[in-house]
């Protein structure tokens, strides 16, 4: 069952991880939390296909990243040059073992055990995966194998995603390969966390709308994620090796705008020292995203109109006439149709944007995405803090779920942060959500609690947090919390738990 539970876990960190090195970092972190490893590495084939260089690794003493090996050189030259796995209970009886790595010493080190997996796709070694396990005489190297030959089908994918990327480039542009195969996982639209009902329904829209030049128009409450799906559209087109140029019009004043869209002459006006290109000719050939489009005054929407209708303009202070091939995606959180009823937004500019129309649905509607999207922060922001934060508790899942974040996925990502930043046990606890989550209309729970019943609450938390620790086993729950089954069985009937609910 834990060995069930890592490999969960590591197919998780892979799908999450857009970049390879990072997903077989994760990997081997992960191995060497829950499986025990002492040492290990991923070597990948080099493009001559005869020789392996580091990819990622851990445990090591020294530098290991520029290690390589030729095939048939080594053990782990032999996994690759053989294609099989190769099992050493004893290094210190294997005279192939070459410890180029210095994974193991013998006067510091106990005895280890090397289990070396290929890496292989369609009987062509891909990589190969190498571990170091303390020698004991009792361990099962069977079911040892089994394991980690799952682990390094795993890694499979990413590393055949990553050949795909580098070396058919121009076929997958062509063909749209990753985007219609990956649909379900995040490698299809790179940092787009969600897999309900209502976001795949958005990933259909954009694979319909990439490869085409159509403009696109994505409505959608603040904090949804519009810039992230007009990315998706831009990189997965045929204009991705070209410029994706963003304009948030809400934050240029109305005086620059037209100088931050069409660029200016030398000497256009004070301030104008020299010639400056703007975004719309700094994004020819690629993508403009202009977003809160709503926000533009009715002047620059008349220019903007003539931008899109002819694709022409002139610098300020210029009588040249600049063409430019530029994709529009529009992005805004208004009303545009009761803003056309007033007269505040041009008819004829809302339906040259308005040509295929994409709705990000608020977060409160896509409540099956919130584990998902709470579990990709922690990691994010526990990576980028220094803090090791594994789990989020079932009290805190509850109460991130009863939440309805009218600050979408932009305010959970705050939260989950905050949260990271002061944990200090592994595990984020529903108390360090900040207070905002807290109230009796988020959580149903009273505003102000006694201190029997904050005591109650916290104790009610340990319970469960142990409870799913142990997969709903109320012995193994009572020896982590230092109590008698006794005891805890009294307080999961008292307070109402239900231990079935954390066999799964």
């Amino acid at each position: 069952m834990k060995n069930l539970s890592i490999l969960i876990e590591i197919n998780q960190a892979v799908s999450r991880n857009l970049v390879l090195r990072d997903s077989l970092r994760a990997t081997l972190q992960i191995l060497q939390n829950e499986y025990n490893i002492q040492s290990g590495a991923v070597l990948l084939t080099n493009e001559d296909g005869k020789s392996l260089s580091m990819a990622a690794s851990i445990g090591y003493r020294v530098d290991v990243a520029k290690t390589e090996y030729k095939f048939g050189e080594g053990l782990t030259g032999r996994i690759a040059e053989t294609g099989k796995p190769i099992i050493v209970p004893q290094v210190s009886k294997e005279p192939l073992f070459l410890n180029r790595m210095s994974s193991w010493d013998p006067k510091l080190d106990k005895e280890q055990s090397f289990i070396g997996i290929p890496i292989k796709l369609d009987y062509k070694t891909l990589g190969v995966l190498v571990v170091s396990l303390v020698y004991s005489p009792k361990r099962d190297f069977d079911s040892t194998l089994k394991f980690l030959t799952l682990v390094a089908s795993a890694l499979l994918q990413p590393i055949r995603v990553e050949h795909v990327i580098t070396g058919e480039r121009e076929k997958l542009i062509n063909e749209n390969v990753l985007l219609r195969q990956k649909l379900q996982d995040e490698f299809s639209f790179h940092k787009i966390i969600g897999n309900s009902h209502e976001m795949r329904d958005v990933y259909e829209q954009v694979t319909h709308v990439a490869r085409t030049n159509t403009t696109v128009m994505i409505r959608g409450e603040s904090g949804t994620g519009k810039e992230l799906i007009a990315e998706a559209i831009h990189y997965n087109s045929t204009r991705n090796e070209k410029p994706f140029i963003t304009v948030n019009c809400a934050a240029i004043p109305e005086n620059l705008i037209e100088s931050e869209f069409f660029g200016h002459e030398k000497g256009a006006f004070t301030g104008a020292v020299s010639q400056k290109k703007g975004r719309f000719e700094i994004a020819d050939g690629g993508t403009i995203f202009l977003d809160e489009v709503g926000e533009l005054s009715p002047l620059t929407q008349v220019k903007l109109l003539r931008v899109l209708q002819e694709q022409q303009f002139e610098r300020v202070g210029g009588t040249e006439k600049i063409s430019v091939d530029v994709r529009v995606i529009a992005a805004t959180n208004a009303d545009l149709e009761l803003n056309m009823s007033k007269g505040t937004f041009r008819e004829d500019l809302y339906y040259r944007l308005n040509v295929f129309s994409i709705f990000l649905p608020p977060l409160r509607d896509r409540k099956t995405d919130i584990l998902l999207l709470a579990d990709h922060f922690m990691l994010k922001y526990g990576r980028q803090h220094g803090k090791s934060v594994k789990r989020i508790s079932t009290p805190a899942i509850d109460t991130l779920m009863r939440y309805h974040w009218p600050g979408n996925v932009r305010e959970l990502e705050n939260c989950i942060e905050r949260a990271v930043l002061i944990c200090e046990d592994h595990v984020i606890h529903s108390y360090h959500l900040p207070p905002t989550l807290q109230t009796a209309e988020s959580s149903n729970t009273l505003t102000q609690l006694s201190l029997d019943d904050a005591v109650a609450a916290y104790e009610k938390e340990l319970i469960q947090d142990a409870l799913k620790s142990t997969r709903g086993n109320q012995a193994k729950a009572a020896r982590l919390l230092n109590s008698t089954e006794r005891i805890i069985g009294y307080k999961i009937m008292n307070y109402g738990i239900d231990p079935k609910r954390f066999k799964s």
